[in-house]
């Protein structure tokens, strides 16, 4: 009976990790610093170094967490113009996304 509850108590401490990983909100990009070409982004709270899936109307890349940010009030992440090129959302600006 104890093994069980310690098993419960480990799945559901995983199942709470794993959604606190997936998110979505409004992205915006920024002109950033980073190397030619490199697919980064900011994020409050993710850390340095940290590889996330962004994706946004059927196109999905993977960008390194670089800065801190955004610090505009309903934005999830900022993305470099790279990444934001290879997502479509140049002409836009500010767009619905999804974090992985």
């Amino acid at each position: 009976m104890l093994i069980t509850a310690g098993f419960l108590g480990v799945m559901a401490s995983f199942a709470v990790a794993t959604r606190a990983q997936a998110e979505s909100g409004l992205a915006s990009y920024y002109g950033g610093d980073g190397r030619h070409g490199e697919m980064t982004c900011a994020h409050r709270t993710r850390p340095f170094g940290s590889i996330i899936r962004v994706s946004h109307n059927g196109r999905s890349i993977q960008c390194r967490v670089n800065d801190r940010g955004p610090f505009i009030r309903g934005r999830v992440i900022d993305v470099s113009v790279s990444a934001a090129r290879a997502l479509g959302m140049i002409n836009a600006g500010v767009v619905r996304v999804s974090l992985e």
